[in-house]
């Protein structure tokens, strides 16, 4: 082996496998802090209102998916969209939907927009774990007088319960971009980054980098810019959530 200086992240800053697998990556990360941690938000505000009724199996059917390996949600959502004899595709045929019938995995056009569904159902029940303990720390006080004051549930979430969680809220969105910045275990199993490079993330590009073509410090060096990626998108969601902070304080 040679010292080849900064070549690797020269080559690195112009390969267009790298750029389409970091997109693919904020692609998720986003879809995965607008849907799990928005969807976990308006769960947990349900679950701790006192209307709902059977709280607690509720609760563990949102979390049920969570206790799971990636490797068998992977493989329960590869066959669930499997395009001959996926459950997804015979139940559009059952409703007599076949118009939207697809090969989910093979379409290049939409195989992001299919990962992101097991990986946004997997996580979601932690997201609502915390958000719900947030929730029920919040005073009762504070709740009754905004009733007596006369704010609906609308108003009591927006705010109310919104500013008192929001650090929580800042911290579920931090691990939901970390989590989709190290994805790995879903991808493999569901489309191994294809069909091409359709589906590629970060992660699955190291790996197949380093271990498949035995390219070590190349590898590496995309894992290096994997890093720093995550680096800034998590400074960007303190600075975004410390100007918001101080607009309710």
């Amino acid at each position: 082996m040679k010292f080849i200086g900064i070549t690797n992240y020269i080559r690195l800053l112009q390969d267009g496998v790298f750029a389409k697998a970091i997109w693919n990556n904020l692609i998720l990360a986003f879809f995965c802090v607008v849907l799990q941690v928005g969807i976990a938000f308006v769960i947990s505000s349900l679950l701790c209102t006192k209307m709902l009724k059977g709280k607690a199996f509720h609760q563990f059917a949102i979390f049920m998916p969570v206790i799971l390996a990636p490797v068998v949600v992977g493989f329960l959502w590869k066959i669930i969209y499997n395009a001959d004899y996926g459950l997804l595709n015979f139940f559009l045929k059952l409703i007599g939907h076949e118009e939207l019938i697809q090969a989910w995995l093979d379409d290049p056009d939409i195989v992001m927009r299919s990962i992101t569904v097991p990986i946004v159902w997997q996580w979601i029940g932690m997201y609502v774990v915390m958000l719900v303990g947030a929730m029920k720390n919040i005073s009762e006080e504070i709740i009754e007088s905004a009733v007596l004051d006369g704010a609906n549930g609308i108003q009591r979430t927006l705010y109310i319960t919104w500013p008192l969680v929001l650090d929580t809220v800042k911290i579920s969105i931090i691990l939901a971009v970390s989590g989709c910045m190290k994805l790995f275990e879903h991808i493999y199993i569901i489309t191994g980054g294809g069909p091409g490079n359709a589906s590629m993330v970060g992660a699955m590009y190291a790996y197949k980098t380093s271990f498949i073509k035995q390219k070590f410090g190349y590898g590496s060096t995309i894992s290096v810019g994997i890093m720093l990626t995550s680096l800034v998108l998590v400074l960007l969601v303190n600075i975004i959530f410390g100007k918001g902070k101080k607009r309710y304080e």
